[in-house]
């Protein structure tokens, strides 16, 4: 093209971040700074959004203080854009100061400033701001429901995520419980040693189990010491996934760990047979992971920083 504008340029950081290209999405942002286009708030919200998915806070960082220093106000979607940066990128107490700085909240500001604070570990302040968000009228929905039981999960406040997902089982947030709920619950109850109710609520909800559950189910009883259960877990992982060598891998550890060692020799001859790898770089588990900077793969430009 021989002219390209804000639009065009905030059209292919939209397209790359919706296509999952954080790295190309982010780099076509810069580009855009050195090509003298200023952005708008549109291209904002993208490149926010693709900072939080990919964890690239000094980019991020610098989008909030542009958009300070050129006098922006922060509106629900730009504000909650950078709340959902800060939270994601491990920094929620920046976002909670945006938060405080905004005018106009949604739901989804909520949910972003109680999800960041979730993760952050900071479990009594983000039920007690899920509490607040009731009290000043804001309709709680799914997304904010699961925040507040992976809170719990992390604070290990088994009793008071059984006192909010019965009140989501019986309606008292307008909707039922979806797999992620029920998710949320297994891992609460498999990190706090609740490890036989765990397994019922998998065995007795309304949806087939997936691999996140069965993980985390596997990682509840391996750090109480439940290899019966450990065993029981990785096989319905194997199930799922009979193609994924690191499940072999998992099992077979298990099984010389408990002194079966002609279970070890049939799991590396299923393996042989299936011509799986022992593929140990693959997790079992969804946890959070460190996030890769961007600007490393950006090196060509890390001498015109923006």
């Amino acid at each position: 093209m021989p002219q390209r504008d804000v639009v065009s340029w905030t059209v292919l950081i939209e397209g790359n971040r919706n296509a999952g290209r954080l790295n190309d999405a982010l780099f076509a942002f810069e580009r855009m700074q050195f090509s003298g286009v200023e952005p708008n708030r549109v291209t904002m919200v993208n490149a926010l959004s693709a900072c939080a998915s990919s964890g690239v806070l000094e980019m991020g960082v610098w989008i909030h203080d542009y958009i300070t220093r050129n006098g922006w106000e922060f509106d629900v979607i730009l504000g909650t854009s950078l709340i959902d940066m800060y939270g994601k990128c491990g920094k929620i107490e920046m976002g909670l100061c945006v938060f405080e700085s905004m005018s106009e909240k949604n739901v989804f500001t909520w949910n972003s400033l109680i999800r960041g604070l979730a993760l952050a570990k900071n479990v009594e302040e983000a039920l007690d701001w899920f509490f607040k968000m009731q009290k000043e009228g804001i309709k709680a929905d799914e997304v904010t429901l699961i925040g507040v039981l992976c809170a719990c999960s992390h604070g290990g406040l088994v009793e008071r995520g059984r006192q909010i997902f019965r009140l989501l089982i019986n309606g008292n947030y307008g909707f039922s419980p979806n797999i992620k709920h029920y998710g949320c619950m297994v891992d609460l109850l498999g990190r706090a040693g609740f490890l036989e109710e765990a397994l019922e609520f998998i065995e007795y909800m309304p949806f087939e189990p997936t691999k996140a559950m069965w993980g985390a189910l596997l990682g509840g009883s391996r750090a109480n010491g439940d290899l019966k259960l450990s065993e029981f877990s990785v096989r319905r992982l194997v199930e799922l996934e009979p193609e994924n060598g690191s499940y072999y891998v998992l099992l077979s550890n298990l099984y010389a760990e408990m002194g079966r060692w002609g279970d070890v020799e049939k799991v590396r001859r299923m393996m042989k047979e299936k011509g799986l790898e022992k593929d140990l770089g693959c997790s079992f588990i969804e946890l959070e992971e460190p996030k890769k900077d961007v600007f490393e793969l950006l090196t060509p430009l890390r001498s015109h920083p923006i």
